[in-house]
């Protein structure tokens, strides 16, 4: 029983650490350009960015095996869940490359809009099948929140 938790976290972080880091992989070439440009005011240093993003796959593959798991109690839910969860992440995945490698600032304002909302939605799914999962996606949600005010800023400020 034990093993087969362990296998199942396991894998269930390192899918979103796997899309995290094949994004980062992609824009490595391009991601001077937030020094380069006018940031807002609440800007953190380049450096917070991997360490936050880092933590947040961490916590989303944690709730998703969760979800996975109970997959048994409310197997509709679950489906919905895990399934807004992946759509997340591939919004998730494709913001980095509009808005570094493309430069696309209000394009990828808007991406991550819907990325927002589908999180939100994700969120409401999780917390059907598993309280604790829910809770643990509340940091991406303010997290991409606070990247909703940055990306904006940047895209009115260049």
């Amino acid at each position: 029983m034990w093993k087969k938790n362990t296998k199942t976290y396991a894998i269930a972080i390192l899918i979103p650490l796997a899309v995290g880091g094949l994004a980062a992989f992609l824009t490595r070439n391009n991601m001077d350009i937030y020094d380069q440009i006018n940031k807002p005011p609440l800007a953190p240093p380049a450096i917070v960015f991997p360490i936050v993003w880092t933590i947040l796959y961490i916590l989303m593959g944690v709730s998703s095996a969760r979800i996975w798991l109970k997959r048994g109690n409310n197997p509709e839910a679950t489906v919905d869940g895990l399934f807004t969860y992946g759509i997340q992440l591939f919004f998730n995945f494709f913001w980095s490359l509009f808005f570094f490698n493309l430069q696309e600032f209000f394009f990828a304002f808007l991406w991550l809009l819907i990325l927002w909302g589908l999180i939100l939605r994700m969120i409401l799914q999780f917390r059907k099948v598993d309280a604790l999962a829910a809770i643990l996606q509340i940091p991406y949600l303010v997290w991409v929140t606070f990247a909703g005010y940055l990306n904006l800023m940047i895209y009115l400020s260049n």
